[in-house]
């Protein structure tokens, strides 16, 4: 059925549904007629298929009896969209604009195949360039970003995730430790040579070169609450050549705290050292084969609690001295027994915190130091009463600075009144400080009582100290420095004794496990008693193992 030009279904609804109604109704009747006339029926079918096929030249009879040629063009199928006009500014509108065309969207929209019914003189002579099938169109150049999404690859390569940047350690040769349950132990050995220029640390001792094999272990719980901690060490020295040197020195020792809830801790510990007499002491016994060896065992458990800024505090403490018996080198034996000690104190502590980082503290102690035998070898009884005042600060800086040190007097009164009281200042202190990021600088200072075995001699007060400093200075190589000063006052007498020690080494790691150690020693004593002074200095080589 063709439509006539001027119709306009879109534009206004009602007139147009009544136009497109009744010129339907004089097409249907027209062509009924035409119908009905034999000269008519094959030519007007013939020219209704040329309309579809959208052929130039076909001829169309107009219903209304006039015979009028077409101007639709051709349809022409693109993919799967039949491509219309776009200046009109409704697609309907675009359809009236172009006879013909209406006809072929209805049939293209609704998926019907469009049947070629012609006449025999047409099936005879068909066109050349009549299309009855679905071609394949010529590609259309699209813009860049009008391209098909599915020409580009879907499934490209990415980085893995492992691939992300890491943060690096802060110490790649830190030691990993093992953990074994609830704790983690860092093991280190060191093996080397040494050579010194006084095998025993004496006057008129020689030169000697020996063996020398550390191992030492630390240990660290990981508990939420409470903490933990182990330390032991053994050092084993063995002359190769020059002065006979045999000796070996180590311990062991173990502290708890505990957080026993509402602002009360309890914390312990205890220790056991063994180490040969040292040739500065003032109980030195000569002609022996070798040092003998001093056993000291030692514990202590204390309670605190904090009450604000106040902190209350008492501590218990408890050390056993045993000397072995020294083997002379002309063969006898001199016994020791009378040496062996056990001193027990009570120390009571008051602080009070003026910030998170400072707590100014007092601390009072008493105790007692009861010799195993009531009299020495020459009479003496030595066993004495203990006191001792202390003021000092804790410091809490965070890791910059941790410890505390004291200052105060210290006094033993023997029971033996033909002896004098062994007292002077008390020095004490135990701080760490790390002023940059890879150094740590230490300071340890004690004061401690010796006894003597010396008839009328009541004994000495011997003040040590120590400054460290570990220094990082590559990330494989390591660089200590230690200085020590220790001074003994001997009471009831002008008499005392120097002692100065410097140290300085260096591991260069070669990974994390395996490094190469050096060091060099120089200790020098000096002494107001006559024969005493003596000189000592020594170099070390050898690898070191941590895990």
């Amino acid at each position: 059925m063709a439509r006539h030009p001027s119709l306009r279904f879109p534009t206004r609804r009602r007139a147009g549904v009544l136009t497109l109604a009744a010129t339907a109704l004089a097409c249907s009747a027209a062509f009924a007629w035409a119908q009905q006339q034999p000269e008519m029926r094959g030519s007007a079918l013939d020219r209704r298929i040329g309309d579809l096929l959208g052929n130039d030249n076909t001829q169309a009879t107009s219903p209304l009896g006039g015979a009028s040629t077409l101007d639709a063009p051709p349809y022409e199928a693109i993919g799967s969209r039949a491509i219309l006009d776009d200046s009109a500014s409704d697609p309907l509108d675009a359809l009236d604009e172009q006879p013909g065309a209406l006809d072929a969207a209805e049939q293209q929209m609704s998926g019907r195949t469009t049947t070629q019914a012609a006449s025999p003189t047409a099936a005879a002579e068909p066109e050349e360039d009549l299309t009855t099938g679905t071609v394949r169109a010529e590609q259309i150049d699209l813009a860049d970003e009008d391209r098909n999404t599915r020409m580009t690859r879907d499934n490209q390569r990415i980085g893995a995730i492992e691939g992300l940047a890491r943060t690096p350690e802060e110490d790649p040769y830190a030691p990993l430790g093992m953990r074994l349950g609830t704790f983690v132990f860092t093991p280190r050995l060191e093996q080397g040579i040494g050579a010194t220029t006084n095998g025993s640390s004496s006057p008129g001792g020689g030169s000697s070169v020996f063996s020398e094999t550390a191992l030492r272990l630390n240990a660290i719980s990981d508990w939420s609450r409470h903490s933990a901690a182990l330390q032991a060490d053994g050092i084993y020295r063995k002359s190769l050549s020059g002065e006979e040197i045999d000796e070996f020195e180590g311990g062991i020792s173990a502290d708890i705290r505990l957080d026993l809830g509402d602002q009360w801790q309890a914390t312990g510990s205890v220790a056991y050292r063994v180490r040969p007499e040292s040739a500065s002491s003032p109980t030195f016994i000569e002609g022996t084969v070798s040092q003998p060896l001093r056993h000291t065992f030692s514990g202590s458990a204390g309670v605190s609690r904090e009450l604000g800024r106040l902190k209350l505090g008492v501590t218990g403490a408890v050390e056993r001295n045993l000397y072995d018996d020294a083997d002379l080198s002309s063969g006898g034996v001199i016994s020791q027994a009378d040496r062996d000690s056990v001193l027990s104190t009570v120390a009571l502590r008051t602080g009070f915190e003026l910030s998170p980082a400072i707590t100014p503290f007092l601390e009072a102690e008493i105790g007692r130091r009861n010799y195993d035998e009531e009299f020495d070898r020459d009479g003496f009884a030595r066993s004495a009463d203990r006191y001792a005042i202390r003021g000092g600060v804790e410091l809490d800086l965070s890791e910059k600075t941790t410890g505390e040190f004291s200052i105060g007097w210290l006094e033993e009164r023997p029971d033996d009144d033909r002896l004098s009281s062994i007292s002077g200042l008390a020095l004490a202190g135990n701080l760490q400080w790390s002023p940059v990021r890879g150094t740590i600088v230490e300071l340890n200072g004690a004061t401690t009582v010796e006894g003597s075995t010396t008839a009328g001699d009541p004994g000495s007060l011997l003040y040590s100290g120590s400054l460290a400093l570990r220094r990082e200075l590559r990330a494989n190589l390591t660089g200590t420095a230690s200085a020590g000063l220790d001074w003994r006052d001997y009471s009831g007498s002008s008499e005392h004794d120097l002692i100065l020690s410097g140290e300085l080494g260096l591991t260069w790691w070669m990974n994390r496990f395996v490094g190469v150690t050096g060091r060099a020693r120089h200790e020098v004593q000096r002494s107001s008693i006559d024969d005493r002074d003596y000189d000592a200095t020594s170099v070390f080589l050898g690898m070191t193992l941590q895990r």
